[in-house]
Parts: C-alpha cells; sequence; structure tokens
C-alpha cells in the first residue's frame, strides 16, 4: 500500500496541487465523490456498471488518503481505533445477522 500512497502524492506533487488540499475542500470532494458513487446505484441495486462504481471508489479512496495526509494521521492507527470502538459496540453476541444500530442492541 505504501508504494500506492507514494504514487498519489507524486501525482499531487508533479501538479503542485497540495496547495488545494485544505482539509474542507478535501472532506468536500469525498462527499462529492462519494455522491458520484452512490449515483451508481439510483433506482435499481442489481444493473450498475462495474468499472464506474470502481472508479468512483478508488477516487472515494484516493481523496482519503489526501485528507489523512493533510490532517497528519496514521491511517492505520486511526481505522483501528475506529474497529477497537465498533468490536466494543457492537459485540458479536448482540450484532450478528442484525442491523440494528447498536444503541437498539
Amino acid at each position: 500500500m505504501k508504494d500506492t500512497i507514494d504514487r498519489i502524492k507524486k501525482f499531487r506533487d508533479d501538479r503542485e496541487w497540495k496547495q488545494f488540499h485544505t482539509p474542507g475542500n478535501l472532506a468536500k470532494a469525498i462527499s462529492i465523490e462519494a455522491s458520484e458513487l452512490l449515483e451508481n446505484f439510483l433506482w435499481d441495486d442489481k444493473s450498475y456498471d462495474q468499472e464506474h462504481v470502481e472508479e468512483e471508489l478508488a477516487d472515494v479512496m484516493v481523496y482519503c488518503l489526501h485528507l489523512a495526509d493533510a490532517l497528519g494521521v496514521d491511517i492505520e492507527e486511526i481505522i483501528n481505533r475506529k474497529m477497537d470502538k465498533n468490536e466494543e459496540k457492537y459485540p458479536v453476541e448482540k450484532a450478528r445477522g442484525n442491523s440494528k444500530k447498536y444503541t437498539q442492541l
């Protein structure tokens, strides 16, 4: 993954785009790209263009990586910290096969 992240940063840096990558701008970009991803499933969850979905998903993930970089956070660390919280909120014995929010378990 490190090589991929380095490639993403190099792409940005070669174009001198880091100046535009404020946390606010990146959060907006994530939301916009997530909406473009969601649009693929509008009105029909079964019939979508796989390639287009993959491209939009990649866009979301790239902007997430840029935001993590702009905030100076370690992606693995914040994901694992969040997973620790999720494991507490959703214990297997209560959450297995259940889509309810943790406050309703």
